[in-house]
Order: C-alpha cells, then sequence, then structure tokens
C-alpha cells in the first residue's frame, strides 16, 4: 500500500511538473519544475525525495522527462535561462540519471533534430555524457546483479548504440562532426571505460558481491566484429596482461569476460585478441583454457588462423603456438595442430594451386611446432614427421619456383635433425635471402615474448571462389535412344541384310560433357580437371568467352595467362597451340596493361624454356597487330544503315528536294575533259595500340644483357635474340603516328646498334628489319633532332651490309634501310625550318 502511495505521489508530481513546461512562460515556474526533476536525481543527504521516490522516477518517469527536454529545445523558456542555470538544470538532468535511458534519448535526438544550434547543443551534452565516465557507470550498471530491468530489444538497441556511435554522429553531422565521436578517439574511451567496469568487479567480487558480465562481453564482441577490435584491443589488452600478472581475482574476470562473448563474434575477439598481446604468457592469463571449453574458440585458435588465414605477422604464430605449449592440457592441441599443419605443408595440390605466402605461412607453423615439441613427443609422431618429410620435400623439391624449393630445404634439414634417423642428417646446398634467414630465425628459442604489443589491424579481403558448373546431358540422350527404340517396333520381323549401309565416315563423336559458359568455371578446369574432354572444350571456349565477357576476362586476365603459358599438351589436343595463343592473345587484347606487364615480366623470368619465352613474343606480336587495326562494327553499321532507310523522308516532302534535281541535271549537261574519281572517305577510329604501346616495348629492353641460370640473350641463345629484335621492330612499325614512336625510335636503334655486327644472319636481318621500322614509324623532324650524331655512321653501316653481307635478306633490307634513310633526309633538308646537320 506504501509504495501504491509513493508511485502516485511521484507520477502527480511529475505531471505537474511537465505541465508546467510545456505551457507555462513564468522562468521562475520553469526554474522550480526543473528542481523539482532534479531532486528526484539528488541522491545526497539534503535530498527531499525518497529512495523510494527516487527509484520510482529513474524506472517510470527519467525518460519522459529527457523526451519532454528534447522536444521542447525550442522553447521561449530555455533561452531566457542563464548559461549556468542552463548548465545545471537542463544539460544536469541528462548527465545525473540512469546513463542507458540518457544514452538513447540523446542518440534518438542526434538523429532526429536538424542541423541547427539545438543540434550542437545535444551533440555538446553527449560530449560531456562520454567525457565524465558515464559509460563507465552504464556498463557498471550491467555488471551488477540487481541490473536494471529491461528487455533484450532494449538491450539490443543500447549496445548499437554504444558500438555505432561514430557511424551514427559522421552521418548526421558529417563535416562537423566533434573530434571525441571519431573512431580514433572514441573506440579507446570506450576501452578505457571498459575497464574500469572491470575494474569495479574486482573490488565488488573481493567484497563478496556477485556480478555479471554479460553485458561487457556483448559490447566487446559488437565492436570488434564491427572491425574496430584493433583499437579496442591495444588499450585493453596491455592492462589486462598486467593485472592478470599477480593478480587471480583479474584472471577469473577475464576468463568470465571471453566466456560470455557469443559465438558469433568470438572469431573477431580472439583475432584481434593475438594481435594486441605481447606474448603466449599473456594469453593464457587472460583467456585461459577456452580453448577446451569453448569449440569456436578451438576452431579458431587451432585450425582457422593457423591453416585459411595467412596475413597475419610471424609474431602471432609464436602467441598461438607457444600459449598451445604452455599448459599440459592444452598440449594435446598443439599435436593435433602439428599433424593438420604437416597434411597441408606435404598436400602436392596445396603446393601447386595455393599462394606463395600462404605455404610460407604454413612452413612457419610447422617450424615452431616441431621446436616446441619435446623429444619424447619426437618418438611419438616419428612416423607422422617421417612421412611428412619425405612426401612434402618430395612435392616442394619438384617444384619450378625457387622459393618453394627454398621452403622444403630448410624444413627438411630441420625435420631430420630432430628425429635424427640413423644418425644421419640431410643438408642442401642453397643461397639465404630474406624468407630463408626468418625460417631459421624461427628455430632460436625463447623468441616468443616480444616487449611491444602494437595491435594489427585487420584487412580482410574476400577472395573471391570460382564455381564450377558442369552440366550432363544423360536425360537427352536417354530420350533420344527411347525413341530410336520406339521407331520400327517390328524390326525384329524384318531383314536388314539387303539394305544398303549407311556412310558414317564422316560421323563424329556426342561429348558427353559439355563446354563452360562462364569463363571462372573455364579457369577452373584448366587448372585442376583431369578430364581430357573437359580440358579441350575448355580451352576451344575460352577465347569466345573472353571476347564476350570483358569485365569478367579482366578480373582474372593474369591468372588465366599465367595457366596457360604453364600449361602442356599432355592430352595431345588437336590445336593446342593454336587454341591456347589464342586465347592469351584475346586476353592480351581484352586488358592490355596488366597481361603485358606480366608477359614482358616473365620473359626474364627464370626456370622458362625458350619454346615459352618465344610464346609470349609471339602472343605479344599478334596482340600488337589485333589492337593496331581499326575496329569493325559491322553489326552497328548494319542498324545504322537499316535505320538511315527507315527514316528516309518522302520526296515531296523534303523541302530541297528541287535544288538535288536541278543540280543532278547540270552535272548531266556539263562536259569535262577529266573527272575526279570520289573515293569513299575512310571512317576515323581511334589506334587501341598507341596508348599503350610504351608497356609492350619497354619492359623487353630492361633485362637484355643479364644472363640468367638457364637464358643467355646475348650468348648461345640466338634464337630468341633474333625473334626478340624482330618483335621489337613490329612494335615498333605498329607504332606509327603514336607519340611515343621518337622515344621508341632511340631506344632500339641504341639497342640493335651492338648487335649490328652478329654472326647469325637471323639476328642481322631482325637488325636491319628494326633499322627499316625505325625510319618508316619515327618522325622526320625526330631524327635530324634526336638521333642527328647517329644517322651518318648509320648510313655508312648500310652501305657496307648492302655489299658485302653474305646473306641476299640482308643485304636486300640494307638497300631499303637507305632508301628510306635518304628520304627522310632529303625532305627534312628541303624544309626550310628543319634543322641543320654537320657533315
Amino acid at each position: 500500500m506504501e509504495s501504491l502511495t509513493t508511485n502516485t505521489d511521484v507520477r502527480l508530481t511529475v505531471t505537474r511538473c511537465f505541465r508546467t513546461l510545456k505551457s507555462s512562460t513564468d522562468s521562475s515556474d520553469i526554474i522550480t519544475a526543473l528542481r523539482t526533476l532534479h531532486s528526484y536525481l539528488d541522491e545526497g543527504p539534503d535530498s527531499t525525495a525518497t529512495s523510494a521516490e527516487r527509484a520510482e522516477f529513474r524506472r517510470a518517469h527519467y525518460s519522459s522527462a529527457l523526451q519532454l527536454l528534447v522536444s521542447n529545445i525550442q522553447a521561449d523558456w530555455l533561452h531566457q535561462l542563464t548559461a549556468a542555470q542552463r548548465a545545471e538544470l537542463w544539460d544536469g538532468l541528462f548527465l545525473a540519471g540512469p546513463p542507458e535511458q540518457a544514452l538513447l534519448v540523446l542518440m534518438d535526438a542526434i538523429g532526429e533534430l536538424r542541423p541547427t544550434s539545438n543540434l550542437d547543443h545535444v551533440v555538446s551534452i553527449t560530449e560531456k555524457f562520454l567525457q565524465r565516465g558515464r559509460l563507465a557507470e552504464l556498463l557498471w550498471s550491467y555488471c551488477l546483479e540487481a541490473a536494471p530491468s529491461d528487455s533484450p530489444q532494449l538491450r539490443e538497441t543500447l549496445l548499437g548504440r554504444i558500438s555505432a556511435l561514430p557511424d551514427i554522429t559522421a552521418n548526421k553531422l558529417q563535416l562537423n562532426n566533434r573530434a571525441l565521436f571519431r573512431p580514433q578517439q572514441y573506440y579507446p574511451l570506450l576501452a578505457t571505460e571498459m575497464l574500469t567496469a572491470l575494474e569495479h568487479t574486482c573490488q565488488a567480487l573481493r567484497a563478496g558481491t556477485d556480478c555479471n558480465l554479460t553485458f561487457v562481453a556483448q559490447t566487446l564482441g559488437k565492436v570488434c566484429i564491427q572491425g574496430h577490435g584493433g583499437l579496442v584491443l591495444a588499450v585493453m589488452a596491455p592492462r589486462l596482461s598486467a593485472c592478470t600478472r599477480s593478480d587471480m581475482v583479474w584472471q577469473r574476470v577475464c576468463w568470465k569476460l571471453l566466456e560470455n562473448v557469443p559465438q558469433r563474434w568470438m572469431e573477431s575477439v580472439l583475432t584481434g585478441l593475438v594481435q594486441a598481446v605481447s606474448g603466449p604468457d599473456a594469453l593464457g592469463r587472460i583467456i585461459g583454457n577456452l580453448v577446451l571449453t569453448n569449440k569456436k574458440a578451438q576452431f579458431v585458435i587451432t585450425h582457422k588462423l593457423l591453416l585459411l588465414q595467412y596475413k597475419y605477422e610471424t609474431r602471432v604464430l609464436r602467441i598461438i603456438l607457444g600459449y598451445l605449449a604452455a599448459d599440459r592440457d592444452r598440449r594435446p592441441l598443439l599435436i593435433q595442430v602439428l599433424r593438420s599443419v604437416s597434411q597441408a605443408w606435404a598436400n602436392s595440390s596445396a603446393v601447386k594451386h595455393t599462394p606463395l605466402e600462404q605455404q610460407l605461412y604454413v612452413s612457419k607453423a610447422l617450424l615452431l611446432s616441431v621446436s616446441l615439441l619435446k623429444d619424447s613427443e619426437i618418438q611419438e609422431l616419428r612416423s607422422e614427421l617421417l612421412q611428412c618429410m619425405l612426401g612434402g620435400m618430395q612435392t616442394h623439391l619438384d617444384s619450378n619456383v625457387v622459393r618453394i624449393r627454398h621452403m622444403g630445404m630448410v624444413i627438411g634439414e630441420y625435420l631430420s635433425s630432430r628425429m635424427d634417423i640413423n644418425g644421419t642428417k640431410l643438408k642442401f646446398e642453397y643461397d639465404q635471402d630474406e624468407e630463408t634467414r626468418e625460417l631459421l630465425s624461427l628455430l632460436a628459442p625463447g623468441a616468443c615474448d616480444e616487449p611491444e604489443a602494437e595491435p594489427v589491424n585487420r584487412a580482410d579481403g574476400p577472395q573471391e571462389t570460382a564455381e564450377t558448373a558442369e552440366s550432363a546431358q544423360n536425360a537427352s540422350q536417354t530420350t533420344s535412344g527411347a525413341q530410336a527404340l520406339k521407331t520400327d517396333p517390328d524390326s525384329d520381323l524384318d531383314s536388314d541384310d539387303e539394305l544398303t549401309p549407311y556412310d558414317m565416315s564422316g560421323d563424329q563423336e556426342i561429348s558427353k560433357a559439355s563446354p563452360p559458359r562462364y569463363l571462372r568455371d573455364c579457369l577452373e578446369i584448366l587448372i585442376s580437371s583431369e578430364d581430357p574432354v573437359r580440358v579441350e572444350l575448355s580451352l576451344k571456349a575460352a577465347e569466345s568467352l573472353v571476347r564476350k565477357n570483358s569485365f569478367a576476362a579482366r578480373e582474372i586476365s593474369v591468372q588465366m595467362s599465367k595457366v596457360l603459358l604453364h600449361m602442356d599438351d599432355k592430352y595431345n589436343i588437336n590445336g593446342f597451340l593454336y587454341l591456347r595463343q589464342a586465347t592469351m592473345v584475346a586476353l592480351t587484347v581484352t586488358d592490355c596493361i596488366p597481361v603485358a606487364h606480366y608477359l614482358t615480366t616473365e620473359f626474364y623470368s627464370l626456370n622458362y624454356s625458350l619454346r615459352q619465352r618465344l610464346d609470349i613474343l609471339e602472343v605479344l606480336a599478334l596482340a600488337a597487330q589485333e589492337l593496331s587495326k581499326p575496329v569493325t562494327e559491322k553489326k552497328a553499321a548494319s542498324i545504322s544503315s537499316a535505320t538511315t532507310a527507315e527514316s528516309t523522308p518522302y520526296p515531296g516532302d523534303n523541302p530541297v528536294h528541287w535544288q538535288q534535281v536541278v543540280e543532278k541535271r547540270i552535272q548531266s549537261k556539263t562536259k569535262r575533259l577529266t573527272k575526279k574519281v570520289n573515293q569513299p572517305v575512310t571512317k576515323a577510329t581511334p589506334n587501341r595500340y598507341a596508348p599503350v604501346a610504351g608497356h609492350f616495348f619497354f619492359p623487353l629492353l630492361k633485362n637484355y644483357d643479364k644472363p640468367q641460370v638457364t637464358f643467355d640473350l646475348l650468348g648461345s641463345d640466338h634464337l630468341v635474340l633474333g625473334r626478340l629484335i624482330h618483335t621489337l621492330g613490329l612494335f615498333m612499325h605498329l607504332a606509327v603516328n603514336a607519340p611515343i614512336a621518337a622515344q621508341m625510335g632511340c631506344a632500339l636503334l641504341d639497342f640493335v646498334w651492338a648487335v649490328r655486327y652478329h654472326a647469325d644472319q637471323m639476328v642481322r636481318r631482325g637488325v636491319l628489319f628494326a633499322v627499316c621500322s625505325v625510319f618508316l614509324s619515327m618522325p622526320s623532324q625526330n631524327l635530324l633532332v634526336d638521333i642527328s650524331d647517329q644517322l651518318f655512321e648509320t648510313r655508312s653501316w648500310l652501305a657496307d651490309v648492302a655489299e658485302g653481307d653474305p646473306d641476299a635478306d640482308c643485304r636486300s633490307l640494307a638497300v631499303q634501310s637507305l632508301v628510306l634513310l635518304d628520304k627522310s633526309l632529303k625532305k627534312q633538308l628541303q624544309d626550310p625550318q628543319a634543322p641543320t646537320v654537320e657533315t
């Protein structure tokens, strides 16, 4: 009965205050009403309200009071108050009551108000709310067992407001956003408030008070899943590591905090935590044996961070594996990780098709896992490690990538030394580079704990996976077979001996597989399929798919070019070389710069055969020729002509038709001695090769004088040198009228000048062809400006070749070059504005 009376009194008093704030114009009445509302929030000894009245006001009337103030923010009485009165009476109501209600009202007001001074006022109050530690009070109120009564919907809304406050304010305030609301300041502040709430929790536990960390754990998980875990855990992880070093209560609080993180957010929290802690000991103190009690945490720690993701630093691997090895109960998980990592490292398919960065990451995990094992555990896993070493080393050493071979050598040496097989240890000879030195440094003991605790920002990038779709035609074949059986039901009664056999010599076998319809399916088949029919169909369909869908081709152009360049004709496909070349040409034409950069770079790379290098030159030459041709648009031309024919008006409707008739009559009556032939005007089309000519040309001149292990361009590989010079000459010839032609001509002359007296006649032919291309394509005025010092020496050399070269083709090309050079010089010397040349 007493509580009912208290509730009624509070409701009547609050209602009178609300009526005064809505309708009164007397400032004294307004101040009295605001002070009355403040009295229900004052918990000091001078408070006029009882505890029951204060609790009832907080529960039922506080949010309504704040909403009333926001709705009347434009009232005249508010502007009549002095700045001190406004800060004490109006702003103080938002900063003294239940923080969860105040935060929700403030965030709703920011979203609803228009950009005015009233919005700036609410934003300033929200800024004070954060600066005065109200978030810590909010979190601590939910840590107490006697937490504010709310619904799941209200708690979810509150979580959303806390975690997304920078986004909400940025969307509303835009360029006028406050510095405190930006992620770089807000989330570290939120982390500090969470640490304050956890500290209050530890003090309460020491005093014997029960607490609940569910809301704080949900806040941490919500912030991390939104991508701000790095900013939050950069503040929390060092503090938690220091507090748990000697305080068991803090350890218990941290373990309970991580246990209460929802499963859907567990991965983001653990991922950020392993990057923020300083070492495995700190991680063990913070999360305890969470991997033994939580399946999601076990999957993330023992599988996803080690095998599925490979973007993290080596320090993260040290922390994870050191954490598993530090406790006796967690060591079985270390052995489980070792088995998984060794299988992944020895998998031949993974070695062929996974990125080098991921293979290096798995190699580091394998070395660290083995280095953390005891000798007794090594003996128990001896057979599995031996199988991993033999199979994995064979796969790595058979690879044509030097980095992969080096990984196999380093790990093979270490595994053999740990297992001590018959007292023998493997030893390989290889040049140590940065990667091998890093792998060897992992074997040094005692390097797990690191003093720095700088978090690494997450950079998740979803990798696109190509989906393969294979459609079968079994149903149609079954239907056709059934129809064939029903065609002649009395066939058993008739004799077929007298019928003339049908000629089936030209029939073709119907394939059960169908060609791919999507370019990614085609690429996946070429990479992984072992079916000769599917590979052949994919290779035949590849060119048309590339040309039909240029957008999809640009996404995988370099990857598909790499696959085709390394593809062998192991299934004896008819026209294999032509199909592969046509597809690579289509890829180069569709995505010029990336593919040309890849091919020109691979031309000078190691471990390529001469045939592959010649293929690269052929593809580049054909692509350049196609790009230099004008674009033919037959379909557009036919449509435009049809449209023109349909839109031609009737002659009588044309007002100038009589003038055309008179002109035709005059032309027919006029006699001329000569008549000029009217040739159709050629339609101008853009030259697609001119803007990218430099990407085809200059990279091939970059490393020609550097002999490689399997390739010596200026030495014994005359064939490749001749083809290279021919290709460069073709690029020069196709670049006529291009802005970069002058620069290309100077570079080409400098290149061929060193090999003009080569012993091989094919190389000399290529040099002369390149010189002809320079004189044909290089602007005449640039000959006297850019290469005036070489012109007469070049002419003397050409005259010698024309007279004394033993090869007839070389003599003919030299004569043509002389003619072109003389024409260019004569044309320029006759020009009065041409530069003079000293003879």
